[in-house]
């Protein structure tokens, strides 16, 4: 199932599929071993609340929200607290090397309280928040089952020493993006220019959810070579279209964990046969934290007790080194989007 451009890329990561359905040891294990190796695996839907229809509606109403003119979305621009509209160009994740800001356009929400975020909304979103809630609420579920499964891993006694710290208030969003065709006569560079720039995420899980024949993901691998991640990964089977769904470890899961489990650093890139032409690129993303005062000891793991980490080695991208430990969740945000941002401790910023 795929693109012919993704079942034949030979640079193409293979990527562990994992069925959560039933979260045995072996499970816990699997999940375990992708995350310290790969910092990425797959998971397949069916072992979670996302239909076909569910992901597909959603993504509609994504297609729906960046159809509107700009002048619509502006109202609601992203401010200090991460939540809002950014437009083509508002972002750049990798300031080190890129020439200009990423080519996209996104739109943030922060936790849902009560069915709802607490915040503006075009009157588009107002009026699909049953759906957004359902779907956000989704997300809630399968983050809280990986960590739980990453703690069995971890052999943790406490089975749910991870989910239990996801309350809130938290640093979570869920984010609609929408990746542009240029037009032809666009001063475009392949050489430069990217989608979105090489980052690391700065939470505990992400879940991501892409398109078919969307592909553009990359993860830079240990040897420091660029490899494209499929949207159907091979070996995965489904009867539906639905593509299976993509979690990453996050800079505070690495940082909590010592550095054992893996925040890798990812970027979107153009797919090279399709630079101005295909179709747009459409994705959702959840970033999940833990409760804002949530103290990051040391994870009561003998597993993380035995790993000893490299402490000059870079966590994510930018994201210090396993030695530098944040006192508490919040504060390792403020820390990552400090540097990203300038956003100053202490200031609303989430």
């Amino acid at each position: 199932m795929g693109s012919s451009q993704e079942q034949n890329a030979p640079s193409a990561i293979q990527l562990p599929i994992i069925d959560i359905t039933n979260p045995t040891t072996t499970v816990g294990a699997q999940m375990l071993k992708a995350a310290r190796e790969f910092g990425f695996l797959y998971i397949d839907p069916k072992g979670t609340a996302f239909t076909e229809d569910l992901v597909n509606r959603q993504f509609e109403l994504s297609r729906q929200l960046f159809s509107l003119p700009d002048s619509d979305k502006e109202k609601c621009r992203i401010n200090r607290s991460n939540r809002g509209w950014t437009g083509m160009g508002g972002e750049t994740l990798d300031p080190r090397t890129q020439r200009r800001g990423d080519l996209k356009e996104a739109f943030n929400m922060g936790e849902f309280i009560n069915g709802r975020p607490e915040q503006p909304l075009p009157d588009l979103l107002e009026r699909n928040i049953e759906l957004l809630s359902e779907f956000e609420a989704s997300c809630r579920k399968v983050a809280a089952q990986i960590l739980d499964l990453l703690g069995l891993g971890l052999q943790i006694e406490d089975g749910q020493f991870f989910s239990s710290r996801h309350t809130q208030p938290s640093g979570c969003i869920f984010r609609l993006l929408h990746y542009p065709l240029l037009a032809q006569d666009s001063d475009y560079d392949p050489d430069v220019d990217i989608r979105a720039g090489a980052h690391s995420d700065y939470g505990s899980v992400t879940l991501l959810f892409q398109r078919p024949s969307q592909p553009g993901l990359e993860i830079r691998t240990s040897d420091d070579t660029w490899a494209p991640v499929p949207v159907f990964p091979e070996g995965y089977e489904s009867s539906t279209t639905l593509p299976p769904i993509l979690v990453n470890i996050g800079d505070l899961l690495s940082y909590w964990t010592n550095g054992l489990l893996k925040s890798t650093v990812h970027r979107v890139v153009f797919p090279k046969d399709s630079q101005r032409a295909g179709e747009d690129r459409y994705s959702i993303a959840y970033f999940c934290h833990p409760a804002d005062q949530v103290e990051l000891i040391p994870v009561p793991s003998r597993i993380v007790a035995e790993h000893v980490p490299d402490q000059n080695a870079e966590i994510g991208y930018g994201g210090g080194t396993p030695s530098q430990r944040a006192l508490t969740a919040q504060q390792h945000l403020f820390t990552r989007l400090e540097a990203t941002y300038g956003f100053r401790e202490g200031a609303s910023a989430v």
